[in-house]
This record gives C-alpha cells, structure tokens and sequence, in this order.
C-alpha cells in the first residue's frame, strides 16, 4: 500500500492511500481515501475504481454519500467525525511542511474541460449536461453554469476532486435541465493556472426533417401524371386517325 504526501505552498496537503487487490497479477479494484486541507477548505473523500463513493461536506457538517440510488446501499459509520479529525491533523502538518521546505513554490498545472450531455438529447425531455475538469493541481476549481447568458444555480451538483494518474486532479459539475431548441448552456472553470476563465458552450442540435424524400415523391408523382396524360393524348390521337 503506498502512501503518498503531496505538498504546496500554502495550499493543499493532499493523502492519497491507494489499496489495491491482485489476482494472478492483475489488479482487480483500486480502493482510495483523499484527506486534504488548506488555509481555507478541506477534502475527505472515499473512492473505488475511479468513482466517487463518500465524501464529507464540511459547510453542511455531514458526510454525503456520492452514489446514485439504485446502488447497493452502505453507509461510512463514524467517517464525518474522522474527517473533522483529520482535517486538523492535516493542517498542523501542513504548516510544519511549509516551515520545513521553506516555502517551496507550488507547482500549477491549469484545466482543460469538456461539456457533453449524458443522454441522447429530446427536446422537452429531461437531461443532464455535464461539465468534465480535468488535468488541473493544485485544487480548487470553480465552476459556473449559465443558460442563455444568465447564471444558473439551481441543479447543480459538482463533485469533490479526484486524483489521475500523473497527481493532476478532474473534476466534474453537472446540471439538470430541460433541452429546448434555441437555448445556449455554458460552463465556465476558473482556477489560478487560467489568465482567464475557460468557456465551453454547448446547445441542443435539432434534426430536421428531411425533405429529399418528399420531393422525390412530388417529382415522381408528376412525372407519372404526366406520364398518364400523354399516352392518353396520343391514344385518343391515334383513334382519331383510325
């Protein structure tokens, strides 16, 4: 199990403990507990396989189970109380690391993101649009939503930051709306590492109806008519002649 610090200037202390279980060599499941801590905010989350299972919200003073409701259901006994616990130990450690290393300059790496919807998009039918943040350190970023220009609070949701591969984090918000035709969604991201925010904007594509088939039938429908009118125009013709 390794056990990794990583250390910022006055930012963020970040514990990553990884547990992992291995089958003939091959890891089955990657277990995680994030414990981290700032001057101002703080992060205890619990993870499995890339996916966010608890973590503790520390404005609302309770632990906030992340998984949707049709998953098997488990709770975290006691683990909003070791959270307050940890946050404490984190922030002493932190100070006595900035002490240490003298106050080392933190490393920014800044976010890219992507907006996307989780369904196929109906029009009047109920969606989510989700923002993905990721490939930024250190934490936090903010997120904003707007609708045709104007800001949007209410159904959004954002999750706690997650670690990748490389120590840089993601992140992802998302809002629940209702996809009408001529609306403009947004989702912009700032962060320390941006000169300025990041916008990515999105807006629902209407097909429309095509209108090939319909002309092929009116072409073949006169065609057809004239086809008609003219073998009668020679058939009478002809009796005539006769």
């Amino acid at each position: 199990m390794p056990l990794c610090c990583l250390n910022m200037k006055s930012s963020v202390i970040v514990l990553i403990l990884y547990c992992q279980v291995y089958a003939e060599a091959k890891v089955l499941h990657i277990d995680l507990h994030i414990i981290g801590c700032s001057d101002s905010d703080g992060v205890d989350m619990y993870g499995l396989d890339g996916e966010e299972k608890w973590y503790a919200d520390f404005n609302k003073g309770k632990g906030v189970m992340a998984q949707p409701p049709f998953a098997d259901p488990f709770s975290y006994p006691g683990a909003y109380e070791q959270a307050v616990g940890n946050q404490g130990i984190c922030k002493a450690n932190l100070a006595t690391d900035i002490k240490a290393y003298k106050n080392p300059p933190e490393t920014i790496d800044p976010p890219h993101s992507s907006i996307y919807p989780r369904d196929d998009v109906e029009l009047g039918v109920e969606n989510t649009l989700i923002c993905h943040v990721s490939g930024f350190f250190p934490a936090p970023v903010r997120v904003r939503w707007t609708r045709n220009n104007q800001n949007v609070t209410e159904g959004v949701r954002i999750s706690t930051p997650y670690p990748n591969s490389d120590f840089t984090l993601n992140q992802f918000s998302s809002l629940s709306f209702t996809p009408e035709e001529g609306d403009i969604y947004g989702c912009t991201v700032e962060h320390k590492g941006l000169t300025e925010p990041l916008t990515r904007i999105w807006e629902p594509e209407v097909s429309q109806p095509s209108v090939g088939p319909a002309v092929f039938c009116g072409v073949g429908l006169t065609l057809g008519l004239l086809g008609v009118a003219t073998g009668t125009f020679f058939l009478i013709k002809g009796n005539q002649c006769n």
